[in-house]
């Protein structure tokens, strides 16, 4: 019997998702495994694959078009099933027009794949998915070096991520500046909002606007940290950064003051008895965070290795939905771009988050005479629904107490 393929969620923030390619036609035999298409959600592009078994009957979207969670993406039987009546009875959302699609779906019950656009860098010939273009853009790989193992020797992402350039393979251009106008002329260029982007400006704003923020700045200072990371990375098997120092830190900190480590859901306040740390990365679309789950429970050296392969998967766009959902705190550290201060809008569902500026050199006063120390300044949000200033203000002085005196958070 044919069988309905509905646009699954693939993270908990996702709404809807966008189709960046199809893998497959109408009439083309599908076994499990098979990768039917390419999938934009508000957090990665992700291979969408087949559970089913048959002939493809039916494309409801065209490439290019956003559809809703649970609508219809495909239609999947026995050749020359019947299967209209499946769409007449499956209630389902409109499939949504992106505007820079060509084809609307309204228009063509039985789509076939929609070609995608030939790309600026000279590829245009090249048989090559968009999600394997748009990666090896991202990693500086000409794709014309690649060997194609899809059909019709296609390149797909996985031909990307096994690829190793030898020394000698040019990397693709670098992104072009503003382009030049002359003196008096206006100009402007519209990007198309990403599905990514367009998820963070939604539960950012709605954090911002919806939360009650109130900010908590510290000075921490860094002298002992600073020593410490350097005795630490002659022993560890990873290199420990200063922030999974802080990561270490505030996990420790949140085990003594659970009131930080919590939710606001509506009419009661969910005190989580786990500590899930999500960490900002940011990327070309946006911003992603990767959660280091029970991070208290785990040593330094184990939370360097975490985060390493988390931010690489982040930036490859190979992360799963696991891997950056369920944080209870989270950090956004802008110290290694040389920002001495900021505050941060709360990542939902937690009621707080630590924003981290640069390790800066200072003078000061010892004695009667002048030395330098290093401080690195730290701002907390907090929602004032759920945690208060004083509860708020005692935790960043259990932080700064574990930070200043990293053997504390090793015993």
């Amino acid at each position: 019997m044919a069988e309905v393929i509905r646009m699954p969620r693939l993270s908990d923030t996702m709404t809807e998702g966008k189709i960046v390619s199809w893998n497959k036609k109408v009439g083309d035999k599908i076994k499990p495994g098979d990768v039917l298409a390419e999938v934009e959600t508000d957090k990665a592009t992700m291979e969408l694959e087949s559970y089913n078994e048959g002939v493809l009957l039916h494309i409801g979207v065209a490439a290019g078009n956003a559809v809703v969670v649970e609508g219809i993406l495909a239609v999947i039987g026995k050749e020359g099933e019947e299967f209209q009546s499946l769409l007449n009875d499956a209630p389902t959302a409109p499939a949504k027009q992106d505007s820079s699609a060509s084809t609307p779906a309204a228009e063509t019950p039985t789509l076939a794949p929609v070609v995608a656009a030939p790309v600026a860098n000279g590829d245009d010939r090249i048989k090559a998915s968009p999600l394997a273009k748009k990666i090896a853009a991202e990693k500086g790989i000409d794709i014309a070096a690649l060997m194609g193992s899809g059909d019709g020797g296609r390149i797909v992402k996985k031909d990307v991520d096994q690829y190793t350039p030898s020394p000698s393979t040019p990397k693709a251009a670098a992104p072009a500046a503003m382009p030049f106008m002359p003196a008096g002329t206006e100009g402007f260029t519209d990007i198309p909002l990403t599905s990514m982007r367009k998820t963070i400006a939604r539960r950012l704003s709605e954090s911002m606007f919806g939360a009650p923020h109130f900010y908590l700045n510290m000075e921490i200072n860094m002298d002992n940290a600073m020593a410490a990371r350097t005795a630490i990375n002659e022993v560890s098997p990873v290199k420990v950064s200063f922030n999974d120092m802080i990561i270490k830190a505030c996990a420790s900190a949140l085990r003594q003051h659970p009131d930080v480590n919590s939710s606001w859901m509506g009419d009661y306040i969910r005190q989580n008895h786990h500590i899930h740390i999500g960490s900002a990365v940011a990327m070309p679309d946006g911003l992603i965070v990767p959660v280091i789950k029970f991070a208290d429970q785990k040593s330094l050296s184990q939370i360097a290795a975490e985060t390493k392969s988390l931010y690489a998967k982040a930036k490859d766009k190979k992360i799963q939905p696991a891997e950056f959902t369920g944080n209870t705190f989270t950090i956004s550290n802008l110290g290694m771009m040389d920002v001495e201060e900021f505050t941060a809008i709360i990542n939902p569902p937690d009621s707080c988050i630590l924003a981290v500026g640069r390790i800066k050199e200072i003078v000061v006063k010892k004695g009667d005479k002048f030395d330098v120390t290093n401080v690195m300044k730290v701002t907390l949000s907090c929602d004032h629904r759920s945690v208060d200033g004083a509860v708020g203000a005692s935790f960043l002085q259990t932080l700064k107490k574990y930070i200043e005196n990293p053997v504390t958070m090793l015993v």
